[in-house]
């Protein structure tokens, strides 16, 4: 598998709601750097990451790209809170595992919706 077969794996059973097969494909040591800060650890991630996935009610990739070991998606979500939840992920890959992540999204929208 390339580096985007396993992103993209990994982004559709998160987006599926099958976030156990999502873990398969991050490492035990995966560092992720969201704007919410750095989270280090599969379990760490999961606490960040699942409630989240929970409230996705669909997902359109936009985008896609990768090479043997990084690839970056951009795509959109529509979640529970909010209606338009663009984000985009850049991911390293080593023996088809994700070992580094970053996320980039705009929490502002997720804040107003809170505070309505």
């Amino acid at each position: 598998m390339t580096a985007l077969d396993t992103v993209l794996a990994y982004h559709h059973a998160w987006t599926g709601h099958d976030f156990d097969l999502a873990m398969r494909y991050l490492a035990d040591d995966i560092v992720c750097e969201a704007p919410a800060g750095r989270i280090e650890g599969a379990a760490a991630f999961r606490d960040f990451m699942e409630p989240f996935s929970k409230t996705v009610t669909s997902s359109t990739l936009l985008s896609a790209f990768g090479d043997e070991t990084t690839a970056l998606l951009m795509y959109d979500t529509v979640t529970i809170p909010v209606p338009h939840a663009p984000g985009a992920e850049l991911h390293t890959v080593e023996n088809g595992r994700i070992t580094h992540l970053r996320i980039i999204f705009d929490r502002l929208p997720f804040t107003q919706a809170r505070n309505s």
